[in-house]
């Protein structure tokens, strides 16, 4: 609800503003005692513009001031002791905008420009009673106050947007030595027992091979994971030490994944649908993650002959679903597991939406879409 109404006193604030310093000034106006005339009309319309005019003080502040400058001559030269309440507007706003030196130009042909309006307005009056009208419509003192707050809050607001960004600096270096640190600790924990893996299933490839003996499949596999593993550590270690440089897998290398659980045994059938476009690189590297950790857990826990997977390029959207024939019971809700939490914050942070559940002919079936735009 607060939200609503800050949101609709930003929309009318301007306008508010403008509507009441005009109002105000032709209360002003109307207080002293003047003879109708069509002067006397020009000088209504004069007050009345110069308030007006602050509706476009943010977006404008130098057209406003120059504006509001001219009418506060004019209704003075008409004869109209109304105080420039609008022009102090324009000039703080301006001040505060960063335009100093065209303020303090305008203020000055103001200040020189105002005796003689008050002059033409005079009549057979004495001079000096024509610049202390002058005095008494805009207030020196008054000018340089309004100078004085908008140089002063521009200055803050410089200063705040300065400490700002020395925050997200601060930050940006912490967040660099966390992701620096945690490479350093998935190198030590992980680089030496993947080499150990790859290292015993190279021999022993070797082994059967050199005594003639037929390599088991699940001892390949086991070798080609290990390589695979290799080059996905090194490229999370990658990307961590380098916040710029992206990990490499995307859906253009689903046809690997394919070919890896086939060769672990698991019958996986690939099947793409629409025509193939570009997606945005996040969702990319998502969507090959979703495959990835679903033929995954199908080869540890499914107990699965096959596997399909079906990639869909729809009009705004990339679907994904990775269906199995495995043990899973139907109606039975699966209990998350990392993998599954992991792919699930990982769609939805995209936008998108995943479903994992048992399929009513049997098996499981993960689902997962992102919106992508228009593709073209």
């Amino acid at each position: 609800m607060s939200c609503g109404l800050s949101g609709f006193w930003a929309r009318v604030r301007d306008p508010a503003i403008a509507a009441g310093v005009a109002a105000m000034l032709l209360g002003a106006a109307l207080a002293q005692d003047h003879t109708p005339s069509d002067l006397d009309f020009l000088g209504y319309a004069l007050v009345v513009v110069g308030g007006l005019a602050l509706v476009g003080l943010r977006r404008a502040p130098v057209p406003v001031l120059v504006v509001t400058g001219l009418c506060a001559v004019g209704y003075k030269a008409v004869g109209f002791e109304v105080p420039a309440v609008a022009y102090l507007f324009a000039v703080y706003t301006a001040v505060r905008s960063g335009h100093r030196t065209v303020t303090l130009a305008v203020s000055a042909a103001l200040l020189a420009a105002l005796p003689v309006a008050a002059m033409a307005s005079s009549g057979d009056r004495p001079l000096s009673d024509a610049f202390a009208q002058a005095q008494g419509v805009l207030e020196l003192a008054w000018l340089v106050a309004a100078g004085a707050a908008g140089e002063a809050l521009r200055q803050a607001e410089l200063r705040a947007d300065e400490a700002e960004r020395t925050r997200e600096e601060a930050a940006r270096l912490r967040a660099t030595e966390e992701r620096l640190h945690i490479a350093r600790e998935l190198h030590d924990s992980l680089t030496h027992q993947i080499s150990i893996i790859k290292v015993q299933a190279g021999v022993a490839v070797h082994l059967a091979r050199k005594r003639g003996e037929p390599v088991p499949e699940v001892l390949l596999a086991i070798q080609e994971a290990g390589r695979e593993a290799t080059r996905e550590l090194r490229a999370t270690l990658e990307t961590l030490r380098d916040d710029e440089r992206s990990p490499s897998r995307g859906l253009d290398h689903v046809p690997e994944l394919v070919e890896r659980a086939r060769g672990i045994g698991l019958e996986t059938t690939l099947t793409i649908e629409g025509q193939r476009q570009d997606v945005p690189v996040a969702v990319d590297q998502t969507a090959y993650r979703i495959v990835q950790e679903s033929l995954t857990n199908t080869a540890r826990h499914a107990a699965a002959a096959t596997a399909s997977i079906r990639i869909d390029y729809r009009p705004g959207t990339l679907a994904i679903r990775v269906d199995d024939d495995g043990k899973a019971t139907p109606g039975v809700s699966p209990v998350p597991g990392v993998g599954l939490l992991g792919m699930r914050e990982r769609v939805t942070a995209l936008g998108g939406r995943l479903s994992a559940e048992p399929r009513s002919e049997g098996g499981f079936s993960v689902r997962a879409e992102f919106p992508v735009g228009e593709l073209s």
